[in-house]
């Protein structure tokens, strides 16, 4: 009976000893370095997680925390500061195979008026509150970015991306994973090599392709350029858009929803079921058969192309 209490005494205290370890980061550090508003921030790390927010104080405040408490041993860590940029560089030493279950995270507060650029091996992007353009790239992880007052940049190759109040021009792509965005007010090129694509209320000119996944767009102000290998595709154009574009797929059905109102040229088509029409008026042009319609709405004006290749093709009133 003793020899059992015993045992039980000792495991007790085993688990009383693991589970009265920190649970937060192992590691942390934390640096602040002068930076005014119209300067520039710059990351290069060979690993982790990166969030950066904009505010209305000077100088960067960077928080780099890791579950591994010997995280300068693997990587050498260093904070540049000069006239107008600060500068982070995370590289890790030597060739160590990296280790299991490694995290790394650099938490970010610079001006909201700053420049940045992220370069992480692998690891989520979270950008926020800045009114300068930023260029993000991630060797594996999702971006976020939310009241960019700027031009954006965005790579991943592998992971999703979601833009939410961009109010300038955008350039993303995806090797893997799905792109989303909403209340954007410039022009936006996004591409996926896999992966839905979904925007709501883009004002500018937008291109949306993807090579494996549906597409849906609400409230396009601009010029639609939309294209997926193997999907479905819904695109709404905003009141009073007239800007026309190129919507098809090869793998789905299209719908597509314009004003009434407007003057466009319209060519519709499909190798796989049938165009249809609901409340249009449309004066045809020519040829006219149930797969394919060419015909002009009001005066005509800029050229507006639907085509599927996997599904019927309806266009209809908003």
């Amino acid at each position: 009976m003793r020899r059992k209490h015993g045992l039980l005494f000792a495991g007790v205290a085993v688990l009383t000893l693991i589970f009265s370890r920190p649970s937060l980061a192992e590691y942390r550090t934390e640096k602040n370095l002068k930076l005014e508003p119209g300067g520039r921030f710059t990351i290069d790390s060979s690993a982790g997680s990166v969030t950066i927010t904009g505010t209305s104080e000077r100088g960067a405040r960077i928080v780099v925390t890791s579950n591994r408490d010997d995280l300068e041993d693997l990587f050498d860590l260093q904070f540049e500061e000069s006239a107008g940029e600060v500068r982070v560089i995370a590289h890790k030493k030597g060739a160590f195979h990296w280790p299991n279950h490694l995290r790394v995270h650099f938490d970010v507060r610079v001006p909201a008026e700053t420049q940045v650029d992220v370069k992480t091996g692998g690891g989520s992007v979270e950008v926020s509150q800045l009114k300068r353009d930023a260029d993000l790239n991630t060797s594996g992880g999702s971006i976020d970015v939310s009241d960019l007052a700027a031009n954006l940049k965005a790579h991943t190759s592998g992971g999703s991306i979601e833009l939410k109040r961009v109010t300038g021009d955008a350039r993303i792509d995806t090797s893997g994973g799905g792109i989303e965005g909403n209340s954007l007010g410039g022009s936006i090129e996004a591409r996926t090599s896999g992966g839905s694509v979904e925007f709501d209320e883009v004002k500018g000119d937008l291109l949306a392709h993807t090579s494996g996944g549906s597409i849906r767009i609400e409230n396009a102000g601009g010029k639609v350029d939309a294209h997926t290998s193997g999907g479905s595709v819904e695109v709404g154009f905003a009141k009073g858009n007239a800007r026309g574009g190129e919507v098809g797929t090869s793998g789905g059905g299209v719908r597509v929803a314009l004003d009434r109102t407007v003057n466009l040229n319209l060519e519709a088509s499909t190798s796989s079921g049938a165009v249809t029409m609901d409340n249009l008026q449309v004066t045809v042009t020519g040829t006219i058969s149930p797969s394919h319609l060419s015909g002009k709405i009001g005066s005509g004006g800029e050229t507006l192309r639907v085509h599927s290749d996997g599904g019927p093709v309806r266009i209809e009133a908003r």
